[in-house]
């Protein structure tokens, strides 16, 4: 008998495997880190047969550590890292150039070349997102551009474009199936999210053939079944969903108004506004929440490009701690105030700021800073970010008084202390804090029978941990105007290196 569900969670840094029980507990869990490629300033790669097999061997990895037959697994669900974006060969499934990842800034001229008035009003009133390199449109068209016979090919219908789902779906289903589900679509800056197609209009201003593109499925859907040679018998995939919009599900946010943010790579705060796509003035996005039985639920939606990226920065690039985990007892004893800032601005600013050409730095540097105060400066950053999506949540009228967090770094709780206070709003922990790879899990029992309802669903999430603020009104207010005066100096001063031609050394 079927006892198990297998959530592949595609994420930037890693690929995890992890087998939830039809209660949602954790019955068995692999991961696996792989190489991030930085050719340029401002690239970001990732090698598309390392995404394939990480995830290959990380799900063949917990099926046997846990002695689980392919018979017992009941479906898949696929959560992955967003906008990153892969072309490959229709009869070869070979890629015909690295994954360019969301977080690639390369195609950031190009976007600017284009930002009219008119056209950046058009692209939002479609697709509800900005114009930006962090989007897969503008992507797709530099593979085209700059991969020697790629336009060629993708005319004559050779070409397959897909998110990272697509990509690990083809080649879970031996080439069978090139689908996506709404979510993604949403992500990419060719889907029109009010009429759920992808829009005639945008594919001739990237000049991108529809022939390459996905199918465009529910979240929670029959996306096809997995080839007999990747598991020794096939196996159902039955839900996909962007790893944020999964976290979301995960969270069980069904109800308008509800918020989670997400502290992987990056943070993403999401908010759940219903049957209306809301048009946010504040240069947040409107996007697909999910997609179930042909109704689509839309969000707003905040991202921050460095959030755990910042801690790895401070584990591998500085070298100031051998892992992140070890930041939690370092800070302890340092006073919230401290005076230190860090913007860590490295491939830009996202919501509200969208700045691609901002880079990082640390302000307020003196004599007394030591390595405490600067990683404290590090994990304080994400919750004055996360202050800078929810003030432009509350210019729009959106303000959530509750937020479910997940990802690698709630577990520390001085950093979700220190969230709750910035915020000045409560802060809840699950129980489940793989709350991404739970919510693929939930559309892939939905779509089997697992599950009856969304109603079902939210009477089975539970707390962990409460976090309420304790912070004075005066003193958040104080922290929060130091913040954005240091954020305007990193622009400006970025600006000015843009604008500056430094003379060459004799």
């Amino acid at each position: 008998m079927s006892k198990y569900i297998l959530s592949i969670d595609q994420g930037t840094t890693s690929s995890r495997a992890i087998l939830f029980t039809k209660d949602a507990d954790v019955f068995g869990t692999a991961q696996q880190e792989f190489s991030q490629h930085f050719p340029q300033n401002g690239w970001v790669e990732h090698d598309p047969n390392d995404i394939w097999q990480t995830v290959l061997s990380t799900s063949r990895k917990v099926l046997a550590d846990k002695n689980v037959k392919p018979e017992e697994i009941i479906a898949i669900g696929i959560t992955n890292q967003r906008e990153t974006t892969l072309v490959w060969n229709k009869k070869t499934g070979k890629p015909i150039y690295n994954a360019i990842v969301w977080q690639d800034r390369r195609t950031s001229d190009y976007c600017e070349s284009l930002s009219t008035d008119e056209l950046c009003q058009t692209i939002s009133d479609k697709t509800g997102l900005l114009l930006d390199p962090y989007f897969s449109a503008t992507k797709v068209r530099w593979i085209l551009d700059n991969v020697e016979g790629a336009r060629e090919q993708a005319l004559a219908g050779e070409l397959a474009f897909g998110t990272v789902d697509t990509y690990l779906l083809w080649h879970l289903t031996g080439g069978k199936e090139h689908r996506t589900d709404a979510t993604n679509a949403s992500r990419t800056m060719l889907f029109n999210i009010h009429t759920q197609q992808w829009d005639q209009e945008l594919l001739d201003l990237f000049e991108i053939p529809e022939s390459m593109l996905p199918k465009v499925m529910d979240s929670a859907d029959e996306f096809g079944s997995t080839s007999d040679d990747i598991f020794g018998a096939p196996i159902r995939v039955c839900g996909i969903a962007g790893d944020q919009q999964a976290a979301l599900v995960g969270h069980a946010c069904f109800e308008q108004g509800m918020a989670k943010s997400t502290y992987g790579t990056g943070c993403f705060l999401m908010l759940n506004t219903g049957e209306k796509a809301l048009t946010s003035e504040n240069r947040l996005l409107t996007t697909v929440a999910y997609r179930l039985n042909g109704k689509p639920t839309y969000a707003i939606e905040g991202s921050i490009f460095m959030a755990g990226a910042t801690m790895q920065w401070i584990v591998e690039g500085l070298k100031l701690l051998s892992h992140a985990g070890e930041s939690e007892s370092l800070v302890k004893d340092v006073p919230l105030d401290h005076g230190v800032f860090l913007v860590p601005s490295f491939t830009g600013l996202g919501a509200p700021y969208w700045d691609p050409n901002a880079r990082g730095a640390i302000l307020g540097l003196t004599r007394d800073s030591g390595i405490s105060t600067i990683v404290a400066a590090a994990l304080q950053s994400v919750g004055y970010q996360t202050k800078d999506l929810q003030k432009a949540m509350e210019r729009d009228g959106l303000r959530p008084s509750v937020l479910r967090v997940d990802g690698g770094m709630v577990k520390n709780n001085w950093v979700l202390t220190f969230l709750s206070n910035i915020l000045g709003a409560t802060v809840e922990r699950p129980t489940v804090t793989e709350t991404t790879s739970l919510g693929v899990a939930y559309l892939a029992g939905l779509q089997t029978g697992i599950y009856e309802s969304t109603e079902q669903l939210a009477k089975m999430w539970t707390c962990d941990r409460r976090f309420e603020p304790t912070m004075s009104a005066d003193e958040r207010n104080d922290l929060y105007a130091k913040w954005q005066h240091c954020v305007a100096q990193v622009r400006l001063s970025s600006d000015d290196c843009q604008q500056q031609q430094i003379p060459a050394a004799n």
